[in-house]
């Protein structure tokens, strides 16, 4: 018994050497971020049309008077020559959702309608505001923004950030005396659900306050990499 302890103490001790000549691993890890705007080449709009009843735009009548309800078909049909006279044609609109609402006195359904409409600047929107009739017309609002190059952006985004990352990760060292060495690891940070997925900008948009919009007109997007670089002795 004797014997193995001693052999034992002996193993640690020519293992503790060893292992305290294993160099310690120096590194500085950053976070390197970037922005993008991009102008859209292509714009869905939605507008949600609903039946309403023509006494609610006399003046004078009452919710209990309301009688004479003007159809779904009847608004859509006169939106439809609306949107042809500005430009927009038939195969640029789809309906998007079809439901229907109790009217206030649950005795009446009222038949709505979302329509989306692919158009390819903010002009076109512009035109829309000024010539529709609002009666009929419950929402308008900008849906989701497309451009054809967006995975170019992506990538440009994500080069900047890591450019960045590099760029913060070299002064701070050289603050020390220090330089960089290799990579030792890049993560694509996902913090920011802008970045990489598409969250739609969504805006209450009516027809007395269709400009809002204006904030809108490019899609924004942040790009986030955490990088880890090894620090060295040199510049």
């Amino acid at each position: 018994m004797k014997a193995k302890v001693i052999f034992t103490a002996w193993m640690l001790a020519v293992l503790s050497p060893l292992q305290a000549q294993q160099p310690e691993e120096h590194y500085i890890e950053v976070t390197g971020t970037s922005e993008i705007e991009i102008v859209p080449d292509k714009i869905h709009y939605i507008i949600e049309i609903k039946e309403y009843f023509e006494e609610e735009f006399d003046g004078k009548s009452k919710p209990e008077e309301y009688r004479t309800k003007v159809p779904l078909e009847q608004i859509e049909k006169a939106l439809r020559q609306t949107l042809r006279s500005i430009g927009i044609p038939s195969n640029a609109i789809r309906t998007q959702e079809i439901g229907n609402n109790w009217r206030r006195d649950r005795q009446t359904f009222l038949v709505s309608k979302q329509l989306n409409l692919t158009l390819k600047d903010f002009q076109q929107i512009e035109e829309i505001v000024r010539q529709i009739d609002s009666k009929g017309v419950s929402h308008m609002y900008i849906g989701e923004l497309e451009n054809k190059d967006i995975s170019t952006y992506h990538r440009q985004g994500r080069i900047e950030a890591l450019q960045a990352a590099r760029n913060k990760a070299a002064y701070l060292v050289e603050a020390l005396g220090k330089g960089l060495g290799n990579v030792l690891r890049i993560v694509e940070k996902q913090d920011d659900p802008a970045v990489f997925g598409w969250q739609s900008p969504q805006s209450n948009i009516s027809v007395s306050n269709a400009g809002s919009f204006d904030q809108y007109r490019t899609i924004k997007k942040r790009y986030s990499m955490q990088v880890r670089f090894e620090i060295t002795d040199r510049f």
